[in-house]
């Protein structure tokens, strides 16, 4: 259950109703709440007015895509019937040809137009491994930004998402779906009813969005655990954090999700996972820093921390590498090791990341024991021959 977001909603809609229709392109990580946002646009635009498009969900042939595509639409295709039950037992070319017709077709009805709403778009590349259709997902943007219907798309790949749109039509209208501000926040403790009157809610939901840097899926699920009535948390959310991460909860399978699926979408599966866990040590470091960690060259080193920003694992200030979530980071500290940590020492993980999050997080949970944390030892006579090129 997350809180409305007006504002992201009114764009959405404001862009589609134009006379010249925008296409708003959602872009947000794992739990951002694309989803969900999609999903209340159809609700707001009403039944029988849009199709809401898990594309994840059903790209798997041409053909498989076309026929799960047309069948679950509101929209009538007439006189396209024939032709798409034929592409749909032609080659991968005609199938996806005759998707693409489907979409521009014309089925106004009162005045309306269809409104087609593919919820993480990107996942149409992986069609580009059938015959012919090598360059399938620009041709499906391209199709769509000079199709009189209108659209909305998603992705939690930020960085690709951004470079796919850099040489089209400037017909699509980027939305970064931020985290959510601590009065969202608030709102989703009143909607768990965490917090016995205004103030203590308030006070809460400052803990709970410094400890989930605003991110709604973790927001969520600490609302969730801090309003269950036969929950052990109570009202700290500290100890919620350490139930939720433990294996098997809820923060724990967000992250396990996002980390495996963001990393088989990459290249260098191995030496990525090697980075990432080097980073959770310590953050931000320089690229030299990394690749004397890794034991690899700088440049080399270089390709892999590039291919973590394309999935948007890790992020880049001042030269200084460190991971785009916090809470991904606390994951794999905690279970980057070859045998899982004991529940002592998970809640330790938990306690020291909240200390770092929250100076005087002690004053505001009972549970939570002071930590002192000193900054990392510098070597006293560090390689000064060592070249820095980044």
């Amino acid at each position: 259950m997350l809180a409305e977001r007006p504002t992201v909603e009114r764009r959405i809609l404001e862009a589609l109703r134009e006379h010249k229709p925008r296409i708003p392109v959602l872009l947000g990580g794992c739990g951002s709440g694309k989803t969900t946002l999609l999903q209340r646009t159809c609700e707001l635009l009403g039944d029988g007015q849009s199709q809401y498009i898990d594309t994840e969900r059903i790209t798997s042939t041409p053909e498989g895509l076309l026929t799960s595509l047309t069948e679950d639409s509101p929209y009538s295709y007439g006189q396209l019937k024939q032709d798409i039950v034929l592409a749909a037992h032609q080659t991968p070319r005609n199938a996806f040809n005759a998707l693409l017709s489907f979409l521009r077709q014309d089925t106004r009805t009162h005045s309306s137009q269809p409104i087609f709403l593919f919820d993480e778009a990107l996942a149409l590349r992986t069609l580009e491994s059938f015959p012919g259709l090598r360059g399938v997902l620009k041709e499906f943007l391209t199709a769509i930004s000079t199709n009189q219907n209108r659209f909305v798309i998603s992705s939690r790949y930020v960085n690709r998402t951004l470079r796919l749109l850099r040489d089209l039509p400037d017909k699509f209208e980027v939305i970064h779906v931020n985290p959510l501000t601590h009065d969202e926040t608030i709102a989703i403790l009143g909607q768990h009813k965490v917090g016995a009157d205004e103030t203590e809610r308030r006070d809460l939901a400052h803990i709970v969005h410094a400890l989930t840097d605003g991110r709604a899926t973790y927001v969520a699920s600490l609302a969730r655990s801090l309003g269950s009535t036969d929950g052990v948390s109570g009202q700290d959310p500290v100890s919620a954090l350490v139930s939720l991460i433990t294996r098997g909860g809820s923060i724990y399978w967000s992250c396990q999700f996002s980390y495996e699926l963001r990393l088989n979408h990459a290249r260098g599966y191995g030496a990525l996972k090697a980075i990432l866990a080097i980073l959770a040590d310590e953050e931000p470091l320089r690229l030299t820093n990394v690749s004397q960690r890794l034991g690899r060259t700088p440049g080399s080193t270089k390709d892999y921390l590039s291919w973590l920003e394309d999935v948007d694992l890790v992020t880049v200030r001042q030269k200084r590498y460190s991971f785009n979530d916090p809470i991904m980071r606390l994951w794999v500290r905690i279970y980057g090791r070859s045998s899982p940590p004991s529940e002592a020492a998970l809640a330790t993980e938990v306690q020291e990341y909240a200390v770092q999050r929250l100076p005087f997080v002690e004053s505001f949970t009972e549970n939570a024991r002071t930590i002192a944390t000193d900054p990392p030892e510098r070597p006293e006579n560090p390689s000064w021959g060592f070249l820095e090129i980044d």
